[in-house]
């Protein structure tokens, strides 16, 4: 975010342009991607703009009017942006019928903006398709964060969905479907989707990082019920971490160490519906969201230094 302070003298009179002129010149010379606030003020005074002049013409005219201009812009470097890419579990709205995105109260453990572009329902492969990669890699700035973790949605289906991964943990996997209409299509692996997404986010100089799924509303073992294990997509998750040389977040172990902890009668009671064990309620979203902030501490990202002290807090250790 930028930030500037103009102070603009004429002989004690107050003398100064609409402020939202001189924010939208500003802003254009500077190509900021968010707004400027400014205030315009004289000794002891404090003004919100008023008049329609553009700062190039308060400048050009001001030795006419004999107007002693005095300005002084404080810019303040404009704050990295964490942009979130994932599917319902992460997105604001989650499944629908109450429930909620993690990627919602995450905002709050942080101190930089956030963008949540989750969208429910899709895939690594069909938010690859979609643009949808494309249109944060055409965002990001150097120095953004873009998180990622995708896997509900991956899995196979008969006829074509449009969402699944080609099966198997490597970049060059392939696989060919059949959708609906009979039409043959070429899908890639997993890896594939999200690695092309990686190196994209970084030639833009931002910093990607990928997690595991978040593990659905349901236990093992019936004497002391702990959350059923991961499946491939945590693998895969990892795998690309790997080989791209990202952080990764094991997500999954995260949330299942906070669920483990409370019980599965809490854990069911509180933070899902009886319908759906999958989206979470608004309340298991802060938890979930708690449960990725913990990964994030105990990783190496540059990021965990923008947790604030809400973050600070989250439960549990490190894994």
């Amino acid at each position: 975010m930028y930030h500037a302070r103009f102070f603009l003298f004429n002989g004690g009179h107050k003398c100064f342009a609409c402020l939202s002129r001189i924010k939208r010149f500003v802003t254009n010379c500077l190509r900021a991607r968010s707004p400027i606030h400014l205030t315009a003020s004289r000794p002891g005074v404090q003004f919100k703009g008023c008049s329609k002049l553009a700062l190039r013409r308060i400048l050009r005219t001001a030795p006419a009017m004999k107007v002693f201009v005095c300005l002084f812009v404080a810019l303040k470097v404009a704050a990295q942006t964490i942009y979130l890419a994932g599917d319902s579990t992460m997105a604001v709205g989650g499944g629908g019928s109450g429930t909620q995105g993690w990627g919602v109260p995450f905002a709050s453990f942080v101190n930089i903006p956030v963008v949540n572009d989750g969208v429910a329902g899709t895939s690594a492969r069909s938010y690859s398709d979609q643009g949808r990669f494309n249109t944060i890699v055409n965002l990001v700035r150097p120095g953004d964060f873009v998180i990622i973790e995708f896997g509900h949605n991956d899995a196979a289906a008969n006829p074509d969905n449009g969402k699944q991964d080609a099966v198997g943990d490597g970049y060059n996997i392939t696989s060919t479907v059949t959708a609906a209409n009979g039409t043959q299509i070429l899908i890639h692996s997993f890896h594939f989707y999200i690695e092309n997404a990686v190196n994209a986010i970084k030639a833009k100089g931002a910093i990607p990082i990928i997690a595991s799924l978040t593990p659905d509303n349901i236990w093992t073992n019936a004497t002391t019920p702990v959350i059923a294990a991961g499946g491939r997509f945590v693998t895969y998750a990892h795998t690309v971490s790997v080989d791209t040389s990202i952080v990764y977040v094991d997500h999954f172990s995260y949330v299942a160490q906070n669920y483990n902890k409370l019980g599965k009668s809490f854990v069911s009671a509180n933070y899902y519906t009886t319908a759906d064990h999958l989206h979470t309620l608004p309340a298991g979203a802060t938890n979930v969201a708690q449960a990725f902030v913990r990964g994030l501490l105990c990783s190496t990202s540059t990021l965990k230094s923008h947790v604030n002290a809400a973050g600070q807090a989250a439960p549990n250790g490190c894994l």
